[in-house]
Parts: C-alpha cells; structure tokens; sequence
C-alpha cells in the first residue's frame, strides 16, 4: 500500500518560516518525482513546488519563488518543503504528491498518490 504521510505544519507569523516534511512508503521512492501543492478554504488546489527522482532539477510556482526551497533525501524516502518568509496569503492545507513519472510536472491529474494534508496558518 502506497502511503504519503506529511508533517511540520502549524501556525507562524507573517515573514517567519516552517519546514514540511512528506514521508513515503509502499513503493521504490526513487522512481518517482514529488510534487508539493496547497489548497486555501474555496480555492482550487494549486501546484506550489516540484522535484525530479534524484533531485537535480526543481520547478516552483511564481508566487513562492525565492523564498520556497523543495529537497528530498531517497535514502529516508522523504521530501520536504523549506517556507521562508511566510505571508498570510500562504495560509493553505499542504498537500504532497508523487508523480507517475520521474521527471516534475505541474498538473496535479499527473500525479496519483497524495497525503492527508497538513495546515499551515500564517497570521499577519
């Protein structure tokens, strides 16, 4: 059973930061590009970050370039998400997502697996 489980969110102040991290299980992590997205109360959900198999190559949204990093390590079968300079408008549930590819993409029908969520609230 194919199983993504993230962590680390909670409530921050604007300009302040939080680490997300999504642990996978179920199958060969390293064949798989991860994806990071949020969905904000009546928004759709929208691509935040992306990351190839082997992690040389990344692809963010413009409204969290430079200040967003996305990693993975493949020996813990984990991704993570560094936030830096938070701002109210990134108040969202965080959701991760592995890709039926290894390269990153940004159409969340591409990816098949995804966590439960975890809210991330920035206060102003």
């Amino acid at each position: 059973q194919v199983q993504l489980v993230e962590s680390g969110g909670g409530l921050v102040q604007a300009g302040g930061s939080l680490r997300l991290s999504c642990a996978a299980s179920g199958r060969t992590f390293s064949r798989y590009a991860m994806g990071w997205f949020r969905q904000a109360p009546g928004k759709e959900r929208e691509f935040v970050a992306g990351i190839s198999w082997n992690g040389d190559t990344t692809d963010y949204a413009d409204s969290v370039k430079g200040r967003f990093t996305i990693s993975r390590d493949n020996a813990k079968a984990t991704v993570y998400l560094q936030m830096s300079s938070l701002k109210p408008e990134d108040t969202a549930v965080y959701y991760c997502a592995q890709r039926r590819s290894i390269w990153h993409g940004r159409d969340r029908k591409d990816y098949d697996v995804w966590g439960q969520g975890t809210q991330v609230t920035v206060s102003s």
